[in-house]
């Protein structure tokens, strides 16, 4: 029996916005103390001293404090118990767990009420029974630049989101149009349905009427206008925007004038989301640069990896020796598949975890498709591999398999503090 753990105590606190409730246990399951406490400065020195004088009477020497990562709310609780200098003494060790995680422990034990004071005792009791696997609290350094690369993604989403929505009234509105994919280049007059010309034509004439009456002399002139003359062909744009108008449907003309302002405060939207999402690029490339050079580099050196891939995922990583392998990593990120065995028979089909850190999968997989589009050799005859061998799902599939491979090539680079050295003569399968 290791005698650090007979002299641990186990504090487990159940975090909300505005208070915690945290119980103490020995090793033997024991709860020595159970109370409740503020989240805010005077609170977390309740706890530091609670903790303090529980280990002076039981004479312990070690203290491990685990809560769930939910939100926001436990990272000024957990940055004040890591940095804090009454618990160095007892070697603190302090842990954020995926509250997946916890809640399925607490599902075994049976007949217990869903309160504060449970909450935090099972998850005492998990720390106890030496359940976490997790790598502790490390500090807040990359904080800030997390806070700017999880910004930019909700930024993002945020976009395709309102892209989304605006789709909806287009159709409405101009349902030719909307439905024509960038990809019909013979049927549509546009490669862009949020570009500049496009969106003049959506705001600036009432109704696919005005389109499909006008003369083709008055909307070549708009179009060379509105594209500051940059249509190879727009005698062609414009007969194909006359087309679409023609077969598109017809609404009350009372109908126009409201759908109208709804398309332009969408095109508002969008033209924000893009000016932010600019913006917090210059601010990200500026935060990693000064955070964390050597990693920074060296994630650069892959080609397809800006800046904006690179520091996100740093800032989810933080500092490689939190890793002790490419499988902790991966793990970390939900990029791992369980298998599914029972009695003879092992399943083919397995299920990705997700249970890690999606922003370090988001920009995981942003990478993977930065190195296709940046015809890496490698990744992408890894990935049209993968594709192929697939019966369905073949870009999910493919596409996480890479992400995987991926994940071992930045662990090496930032373990070994090394630039990327690409792989000669792989064969192209995508070919």
């Amino acid at each position: 029996m290791n005698k650090t753990l007979l002299s641990t105590l186990f504090v487990g606190v159940d975090v909300s916005l505005r208070s915690h409730y945290a119980v103490i246990l020995d090793f033997f399951g024991n709860q020595l103390d159970a109370f409740p406490f503020q989240n805010n400065l005077s609170g977390a020195s309740v706890i530091t001293s609670k903790i303090t004088a529980v280990a002076a009477a039981s004479e312990a020497t070690h203290v491990v404090i685990a809560m769930e990562s939910t939100s926001f709310y436990s990272f000024h609780l957990c940055n004040y118990l890591f940095q804090s200098p009454e618990l160095a003494s007892l070697h603190a060790k302090v842990y954020c767990l995926n509250p997946k995680v916890t809640s399925a422990y607490q599902n075994t034990f049976v007949d217990v009420d869903k309160t504060d004071p449970s909450d935090a005792y099972g998850i005492a009791d998990f720390a106890r029974t030496g359940k976490i696997t997790s790598e502790p609290f490390n500090g807040s350094a990359f904080v800030a630049l997390q806070r700017l690369t999880r910004t930019r993604l909700h930024l993002v989403e945020s976009l395709a989101r309102e892209k989304s929505y605006a789709l909806t009234n287009i159709f409405i509105k101009f349902s030719e149009l909307a439905v024509l994919s960038p990809r019909d280049k013979e049927d549509n007059p546009f490669s862009d349905r949020f570009g500049a010309t496009c969106v003049a034509v959506l705001t600036d004439f009432l109704s696919p009427d005005e389109i499909a009456k006008a003369s083709l002399e008055e909307l070549i002139d708009f179009l060379c206008e509105k594209g500051k003359n940059r249509f190879s062909d727009p005698e062609a744009k414009a007969k194909l925007l006359q087309k679409a108008a023609r077969d598109s449907y017809r609404l009350d003309k009372t109908q126009y004038e409201p759908l109208n302002a709804a398309i332009a405060a969408s095109f508002n939207c969008i033209r924000a989301f893009d000016k932010e999402l600019k913006n917090i690029d210059k601010a990200i490339e500026k935060a990693v640069k000064g955070l964390s050079s050597n990693e920074y580099q060296c994630l650069l050196s892959i080609r397809g990896f800006g800046p904006v891939i690179s520091a996100g995922i740093i800032a989810e990583i933080g500092f490689i020796d939190r890793f002790q392998s490419e499988e902790k990593l991966a793990k970390f990120a939900g990029l791992t598949w369980r298998k599914k065995q029972s009695g003879r028979l092992t399943s083919d089909i397995t299920y990705m975890t997700k249970s890690g850190n999606k922003y370090l999968r988001y920009y995981i997989g942003e990478a993977v498709m930065s190195l296709l589009k940046n015809h890496n050799p490698e990744y992408t005859a890894f990935y049209y591999k993968k594709r192929n061998e697939a019966v369905r799902f073949q870009h999910k599939r493919a596409l996480a398999l890479t992400s995987r491979k991926l994940i071992r090539l930045i662990y090496a680079l930032l373990r070994n503090n090394q630039l990327y050295i690409p792989t000669k003569d792989v064969i192209d399968i995508a070919n």
